[in-house]
């Protein structure tokens, strides 16, 4: 008799540690939240190697009641069929950010394929998530929002490659590579004017020391 009434204690006191525990951890996650405005996106546009591409830009929202720094990722899901982009291929501006409650971070996406790479189908997800924080001894983890990504390259040799390297850098971050070359032509041809100016004078400099050049009066 003593022992059951002893169990049953101890039960309604396992069961009222859980419930505070979850209360609590859950109370916990609460306070950080993060969501995208775009679920997906797809690059319908068969890419080529070596190209340099702008893709829709994705807006990361701290949907939580707390405020919290983020960054934007590239991530995988563990048995995807497609190919995988490497992480250094795509670059986030900005990549890393500070958000109050409610509000949101537009991020600016580009994505710069190598001059040698696997032609196919390829997946990844643009993820945002909160930086790692403590609140009250707890470290705040595995809370993520991601936008799918898709897109096909096609098959190109290496020429190929650096060719379309060269044409999509001018074409995305113009137009400071047109200034820079324009700017290199013309201080190339100022050089070049003042080392042929300067040799046409000295050519044309008369010589007092020859005899021919001095002239002679009568008396």
């Amino acid at each position: 008799m003593y022992y059951g009434v002893y169990m049953r204690k101890i039960f309604v006191l396992s069961v009222f540690s859980f419930v505070v525990f979850v209360l609590s951890t859950g109370a916990t996650f609460a306070n950080i939240g993060v969501g995208v405005n775009t679920g997906k996106i797809q690059v319908d546009e068969k890419l080529k190697a070596g190209m340099i591409y702008k893709l829709p830009s994705i807006t990361v929202i701290n949907t939580g009641n707390e405020p919290a720094d983020y960054e934007t990722t590239v991530a995988y899901h563990q048995d995807q069929p497609e190919l995988r982009p490497g992480q250094n291929w795509i670059t986030f501006t900005p990549q890393k950010f500070h958000l109050d409650p409610g509000k949101g971070q537009l991020v600016e996406i580009k994505i710069n394929l190598p001059i040698k790479i696997e032609p196919g189908n390829y997946f990844a997800y643009l993820e945002g998530h909160p930086i790692a924080t403590v609140q009250k001894g707890n470290t705040v983890l595995g809370v993520a929002a991601a936008s799918k990504l898709y897109f096909t390259v096609v098959p190109a040799n290496v020429f190929y490659g650096i060719y379309y390297k060269i044409v999509t850098f001018f074409n995305v971050y113009a137009p400071w590579p047109q200034r820079v070359v324009i700017g290199v032509l013309i201080i190339g041809l100022l050089f070049l004017f003042k080392k042929f100016f300067h040799l046409q004078i000295n050519m044309k400099k008369p010589d007092s020391t020859n005899p021919e050049n001095t002239k002679i009066s009568s008396l």
